[in-house]
Formats: structure tokens, C-alpha cells, sequence
């Protein structure tokens, strides 16, 4: 096939203008990634030659081979993996196969840090640690052949925007890759500096990392040399006193193609019945994709030391897809299929010892590190969330242990930022058997709403929920600890039962002021529901409100507003119902509108006011008016009215 001229997609051209400048600071990652790339080109292979022996035939060994050439001023980067064949080249190295890529990029190009340390965490996200080689190279080189193929390619670039592909010739599998290293990039041809960056980056790589060259002999003759740079042994395998934090780090950079540092380690060996080891990762900060419905979670999977999969998706919870790492099974058999891994007795046993260990420390750290769990849970917390709606039993309930949420008294002043769901109910009032909650977009917009002020006043907390999944798991739920959920946005929240501190009981005898101006309010409020009938399920009094007129609520049989809202977002629902409107007796304006009717009967003309009150209780709820040019007109003959 001739020679092809290919132009990169706009995503990666973006990329690589963002690589060259934003990381140029930490320029020396470049080898840490392809040292990486390599390694998994020979886990591949080492998987396929278990059902095709023939792929390795006659080169069973792996190895990733560093040389440097001072005269030609090159760089080369050679594995005996899988290799690549013309469709593999153009796919990896000319695309980004990640969804949600192009709104990520113009994200960040409009956040403009200015932060390297930063930019080079966002930039890992994407998992193409290959376009960090441009910055150190002015040209590179990437010549592959397929394992079981004799066809071989070259793929060129500059990184100006193209690349080609041609034919060529190479004896065996495997990719090399060639640096044309830049002027200022002389480093990396030096043995030693070669050394420090294997040695710090890429020492727990299973698979040996030699360093080649040529010595002389006393004679005056050249001979190869090689140097093996890394340790060479899966990191998982040694002890846990041998392994060092950095250690760890690396591993997980290796392992998870990040560049950020892992909020947490857990690394433990299972005897017994089943006996494997795991050594996971939560990362420090969130993949921007982490949402996405094709999104997998980052655990490879290897039965005693081989790799076999790194998209097993019976092996982690999908609440648990950030996890980063490796298991690694001595039960499982080396020629699992992914067809057999799915129904595996092992595999089960495997992936609930991973979560009970993986809830617990989680469980750990919420209990003695309140502030680093914190940004554990800013990061991760709606997807764990996730697991309280999929899971049953006690992985639920450890799951609801360890979930925080905003509350009214968290974003009070002086109050705690996060609040579990014990210490919500340990704050109840005296008469209250229920959870509250408020659900919706904004934590600040909800502390704000009408239907929470009477909660307020009662000194009842209010959990402020802007999670998409928070309404769904409640239902499934039901209760906590014995108290059961409900929304402050559904009719029959029944504040009377519930004292404020201090309050004292009240005699079945005593009619209280907001009683009887409940009842002065009946005649208006009749004539608001005659008004408003085609547009609401209800008008009444309401003991919720303090400070607003009125409010919409949800019939208590009905479904929550906010999920009303979602759904009808998602095209799942064609038209909110009718809400019930609440009207509250004590307010100045329905004070006197109540005694206007009261003289004046149904002649007192509030049609207008009824419609007025119902959408401006529409606007507080964030939903369109049905009809704007009204709402104008009325708002205009009112204010001429008042003055």
C-alpha cells in the first residue's frame, strides 16, 4: 500500500498544542508513559498467546529496550508486544477514542489555569501519554508489526497536524519507537539520566527495561551491552514493608495512565477459600468522563501474574468505577474466557471481598480523617451514591453510613460543610420521626426555598440533595436507622407535632394566633381554588411558610417536583401535573386580600392577585410561565393600582 498523508482529529491537534506548552515543566514524564505503552503491548500479547502459542514462537521473553544514539541525536523506545497493525496506528495514534473529549478540551482551554501541576492532572485524564513524547521530540517515528502478521508500517510525525503511514520492513512483533529529540532535549540521551527516570518512574514495570549500547573491549573491538534498569518483579507480589509511598505512586501512574497522586492505597493478600491479591487506587481527582454511560472502571484483572483483561466488568461494582489497580487470582484459570468470567463463582467471591474491603476503609478514613474524606467525597461521592440505589442489604447500609449530603445547618454559618445521615438524626427535633429533604440543582438556590422556611423556624434540619441520583435511591430505601424520607416539597409535612427548643406542650384547648389567622384566610382561599382550578390540584393553608406568600408542594401521593422535572427534561414525561398551591394566612399581603374578601365576598375581584401569587410561586419553583404576556399585563395593572 502506498504511502497515506493523514490529518490528526481537531481533538487531537488541540491536545498536542496543550501537551507542548502546559507540560513542558515535567518534560521527562514523556518516558515514563511510553515505558508504560510498552508494557501493556506485551501484557496483550502474553494473554493472546495463551489460546495462540504461535504469536511468540521462537521469542517467548518480553522486554522494552531503551537505546540512545548521541550522534544521531535519537531516542528509541523498542517492545516485543503485540505490536500495531495500519488500522492500529491510525486509530491510537490519530484519534482520541474517548467520549465527551471535545466538551472536556474547550473546558479547559476557557479555564486557562496557568497551573502546570494542574493541567498536567487534567491532561492525564484523556489516557494518551503517547503526545507527551512531542515534547522532547521534533519528529518521531513509530515502526510496528502485528503479532502473528509479516506486514509491517511506519507512522511519521512532527506533530504539526498530520501524520503518514507506509509500508516497511521489520524482522519481528513488536513497536519501536524513534525520538528526534529537540536541541534543548540532550538530556535524555545520557545513560545516567536514562537510569534516574527508569529507576523513579518505572521500576515496579513487571517486564525487564534494559538500557543497550556498545563498549569497547581491550582490543579496541565493540560489543553490545545491556543494562537491566527496573526490578523487573509485579509490584502486588512484594512485600508490603518493601514497597515504599513513592513506590506506589508510580505504579499507580503506570497502571492508571494518570498524573495526579492516589487519594488512597489499599493493598492486601485473601487466603482461604479463594486466595488473590489486590492492590487499588482512588485516584485524587475526578475523570472527566466518570458520568459517561460507556465509562469502565480502571481494575485489570490477572490470574497468577499473567494479564488477562482490563475490562472484566463483573470484577468492581459500577458505584465503585473509579477504582484504578489490579487483582490478581491464583483460582481462576489462565485460559478464562470473558464469556466464562461473567457467570464465575470465583469472580463473585473476588469482586465481594473487593467491595467489603474497599466500603471499609472508606468507612476508616470518614471516621479519622474528616477533611481529607471530604474531598474524597466532592470527587466521588455522587457515584458512590449510585450503589445505595443498585445494592441491597448490608452493602446499602454501609453505603448510607459513609454518604454525605448538604444540609441547612451545614451551610449555615458555624455549621459542618458535609453531614452524615447519623448526624442528622442525632440533631432531630423532639416530635420528629422523619428525614427531611430538598432535592434540585443548587445547594444554595434550595437553602433559599419557601418550602423549608416553617422547618427553619422549628429548627428542623433539611437535607439538601443535588444529586440526579438522589432521587432514586430514596425510594428504593425508604428508611434509615427507623426514619423514614420525605420531601419538604410534598403536602403533609406535619410541622405541629414537632417543638422548638424550649417549647412547651400545648393544650388541646388553646387556638393559637396562626389558627385563627388560618381561619380568616378560608374565604380567600376558597375563592382561589374556584379561581385556579384548571391549573392546580389544591389551594390551602400552609404551616410551612414564614416569610413568602405562597408556594407550590407536590400531592403527597404524587411524584417528587424536582424528579417531575428530570424526567419531563428527559423527554420520559410529557407534562408536569398539577401542583398544590400553599398559602400562608400569617403573610401581610394575603392578610389583607383575606380581608378584602371578607367585606367584599366573591365582588372583591382576586382573580388577578390569585394568577399573580401562582406565578410567582412558579418563578421561585425555576418553571416557565405558561403564559408571560399575563403575568405582564396583570403585574402592570397592579402596580398601577398601587400607585
Amino acid at each position: 500500500m502506498a504511502e497515506e498523508q493523514l490529518k490528526f482529529e481537531a481533538e487531537v491537534s488541540r491536545l498536542l498544542d496543550i501537551v507542548v506548552n502546559a507540560l513542558y515543566s515535567e518534560k521527562e514524564i514523556f518516558l515514563r508513559e511510553l515505558i508504560s505503552n510498552a508494557s501493556d503491548a506485551c501484557d496483550k500479547l502474553r494473554y493472546e498467546s495463551l489460546t495462540q502459542p504461535n504469536l511468540t514462537e521462537g521469542d517467548a521473553g518480553y522486554r522494552i529496550a531503551l537505546t540512545a544514539d548521541g550522534d544521531a541525536k535519537t531516542l528509541t523506545i523498542a517492545d516485543n508486544g503485540i505490536g500495531m497493525s495500519r488500522d492500529d496506528l491510525k486509530e491510537n495514534l490519530g484519534t482520541i477514542a474517548k467520549s465527551g473529549t471535545k466538551g472536556f478540551l474547550d473546558a479547559l482551554e476557557q479555564q486557562g489555569t496557568g497551573d502546570t501541576k494542574k493541567d498536567v492532572n487534567l491532561i492525564g485524564q484523556f489516557g494518551v501519554g503517547f503526545y507527551s513524547a512531542f515534547m522532547v521530540a521534533k519528529k518521531i517515528e513509530v515502526l510496528s508489526r502485528r503479532a502473528g502478521e509479516t506486514a509491517a508500517n511506519l507512522w511519521t510525525s512532527e506533530g504539526a497536524g498530520s501524520f503518514t503511514i507506509a509500508d516497511a520492513e521489520k524482522e519481528s512483533r513488536g513497536t519501536t519507537i524513534t525520538l528526534h529529540l529537540k536541541d534543548d532535549a540532550g538530556e535524555f540521551l545520557e545513560a545516567a539520566r536514562l537510569r534516574q527516570i527508569v529507576k523513579r518512574y518505572s521500576d515496579h514495570i513487571a517486564i525487564p527495561v534494559v538500557l543497550t549500547g556498545q563498549s569497547e573491549d581491550g582490543q579496541g573491538e565493540k560489543k553490545d551491552e545491556e543494562e537491566t534498569l527496573n526490578k523487573a518483579s509485579a509490584l502486588w507480589t512484594r512485600p508490603k514493608s518493601d514497597i515504599t509511598e513513592d513506590d506506589y505512586k508510580e505504579f499507580y501512574h503506570h497502571v492508571a495512565h494518570a498524573f495526579d497522586a492516589p487519594w488512597d492505597t489499599l493493598h492486601w493478600k485473601a487466603e482461604g477459600v479463594i486466595e488473590y491479591t489486590g492492590l487499588l487506587f482512588i485516584p485524587e481527582s475526578r475523570p472527566f468522563d466518570i458520568f459517561n454511560p460507556e465509562r469502565k472502571h480502571g481494575v485489570k484483572l490477572y490470574v497468577r501474574r499473567v494479564f488477562i483483561t482490563d475490562d472484566c466488568q463483573g470484577l468492581v461494582p459500577e458505584y465503585l468505577r473509579f477504582l484504578r489497580g489490579v487483582i490478581d487470582s491464583e483460582d481462576l484459570p489462565l485460559n478464562v474466557s470473558r464469556e466464562m468470567l461473567q457467570h464465575n463463582p470465583v469472580l463473585t467471591k473476588i469482586k465481594a471481598g473487593l467491595t467489603k474491603r474497599v466500603l471499609g476503609d472508606l468507612k476508616k478514613r470518614a471516621a479519622n480523617d474528616a477533611e481529607g474524606y471530604t474531598k474524597f467525597w466532592e470527587a466521588f461521592g455522587p457515584v458512590l451514591k449510585e450503589g445505595i440505589y443498585s445494592e441491597q442489604g448490608d452493602e446499602r447500609t454501609k453505603i448510607l453510613g459513609i454518604s454525605r449530603f448538604k444540609s441547612t445547618f451545614s451551610m449555615g454559618e458555624g455549621g459542618d460543610d458535609w453531614v452524615s445521615l447519623d448526624d442528622y438524626i442525632g440533631r432531630m427535633r423532639d416530635g420528629q420521626d422523619t428525614i427531611f429533604y430538598i432535592s434540585g440543582q443548587d445547594a444554595d438556590a434550595l437553602a433559599k426555598s419557601p418550602q423549608i422556611e416553617g422547618f427553619k423556624a422549628k429548627g428542623v434540619e433539611v437535607l439538601l440533595l443535588t444529586d440526579p441520583v438522589d432521587e432514586f435511591w430514596i425510594p428504593q430505601v425508604g428508611e434509615y436507622e427507623g426514619k423514614g424520607f420525605k420531601s419538604v416539597t410534598r403536602g403533609g409535612s406535619d410541622l405541629s407535632k414537632i417543638k422548638k427548643e424550649g417549647e412547651a406542650d400545648k393544650d388541646e384547648a388553646e387556638t393559637t394566633d396562626a389558627e385563627m389567622e388560618s381561619s380568616d384566610a378560608d374565604g380567600l382561599i376558597a375563592l382561589m381554588k374556584l379561581t385556579l382550578k384548571e391549573d392546580v390540584a389544591d389551594v390551602r393553608a400552609s404551616e410551612r411558610l414564614t416569610d413568602s406568600p405562597v408556594c407550590l408542594v407536590a400531592d403527597e401521593t404524587g411524584l417528587d417536583m424536582n424528579l417531575e422535572r428530570m424526567l419531563r427534561q428527559h423527554q420520559q414525561l410529557d407534562a408536569l401535573s398539577k401542583r398544590v398551591l400553599e398559602v400562608n394566612p400569617n403573610h401581610p399581603l394575603v392578610k389583607k386580600l383575606a380581608a378584602s374578601v371578607k367585606e367584599k365576598g366573591n365582588q372583591a375581584g382576586i382573580d388577578d392577585a390569585a394568577y399573580l401569587l401562582l406565578d410567582q410561586a412558579r418563578i421561585v419553583e425555576g418553571e416557565p410561565l405558561p403564559d408571560p404576556q399575563a403575568f405582564a399585563r396583570r403585574m402592570a395593572s397592579a402596580l398601577e393600582r398601587a400607585f
